[in-house]
């Protein structure tokens, strides 16, 4: 991935995110109760369940709302099923876009995304079509500024397969999914706190959009993240 753009884009998504605060929740609430209904609701025994948390506790959601779904989705509430869809597609100029859907209604969900993708200049691929440009991966990333030295020594020995430092001083730290909260606990035990911190699906190679391309290329995946089923979105254009 182009170093030079990485900082920018990670500050540039964390702003978005921040303006949509309102719908992190729902989102986050959904992935507890699939997390729960897949692997028990003991974030001790559950990784996944650990990680929803980690992400609930982050975005300040009370934690009687997060037993609450966690006991709606290990069956001591009733409550909605929610399954797991992965689309893929391509936006602008060829880019590559996975969304990450949970939804109770199927047929609703594909038709949204596939307007979604028609209406702003992509289109809906088939399983498989881009997903082999992605890797799944956890992923941390520091401030520039932050001591190189002292990342790299305490990730590799944790477990981490690379440290890579951007142009702007940015560091970012990948690991294999399974090794992410070991890496993750290490870090933070020596007082490092990344400005990003999550399991994704990293882009290998990166597109750049610019001018008229890049704004709409932006619409498109706005309108996508709003969907109300969606999930996460990832992509490999640099805009």
């Amino acid at each position: 991935m182009a170093g030079h753009s990485k900082w920018a884009n990670i500050q540039h998504r964390k702003g978005r995110q921040d303006e949509k605060r309102g719908k992190i929740w729902t989102r986050i609430i959904r992935e507890i109760m699939v997390a729960a209904r897949q692997g028990g609701g003991d974030i001790a025994t559950n990784p996944r369940l650990r990680l929803a948390v980690d992400k609930a506790k982050a975005a300040n959601m009370p934690a009687d709302n997060i037993k609450r779904n966690i006991d709606k989705a290990t069956g001591n509430l009733e409550g909605v099923t929610y399954e797991e869809i992965r689309y893929e597609g391509y936006g602008l100029g060829g880019a590559a876009i996975i969304v990450d859907t949970m939804t109770d209604n199927r047929v609703r969900t594909v038709a949204e995304v596939r307007h979604a993708f028609s209406k702003h200049g992509g289109n809906m691929g088939t399983e498989g079509s881009v997903a082999f440009q992605f890797k799944h991966v956890g992923q941390l990333v520091f401030a520039p500024g932050t001591d190189e030295d002292r990342v790299m020594e305490l990730a590799l020995e944790a477990g981490a397969e690379d440290v890579i430092t951007d142009d702007e001083g940015a560091i970012e730290v990948l690991t294999a999914p399974g090794d992410f909260e070991a890496v993750k606990d290490a870090l933070a035990a020596a007082g490092l706190a990344p400005e990003l911190a999550e399991v994704t699906m990293r882009a290998e190679n990166t597109i750049a959009l610019e001018g008229d391309d890049a704004a709409r290329m932006q619409k498109l995946l706005d309108v996508i993240e709003d969907l109300d089923d969606v999930q996460a979105v990832y992509h490999n254009a640099e805009l």
